[in-house]
């Protein structure tokens, strides 16, 4: 299918609910969550395109892994 064909289908299917308040609520909860999840790998992806950064974020995820992390609290972080 072409975007074009899933975004009518995409209004055609909400159009069918779109007088339930409550089917809407579900459906826009769910869009929601489906945006977050698109948002997080595009910012992952963006993170990890900068091969310096993947080094850096694979080095901090071993020292977690192997005890050298420790707890910030997120206020201490601008004293």
């Amino acid at each position: 299918m072409t975007a074009l064909q899933l975004n009518a289908e995409l209004f055609r299917e909400l159009s069918i609910i779109s007088e339930d308040e409550g089917m809407m609520k579900k459906a826009i909860k769910a869009l929601k969550r489906i945006t977050a999840q698109k948002q997080t790998m595009d910012e992952t992806e963006y993170l990890l395109s900068s091969p310096e950064m993947a080094d850096i974020i694979r080095q901090g995820q071993k020292d977690i892994e192997e005890g050298r992390g420790r707890v910030i609290k997120l206020e201490d972080l601008w004293k």
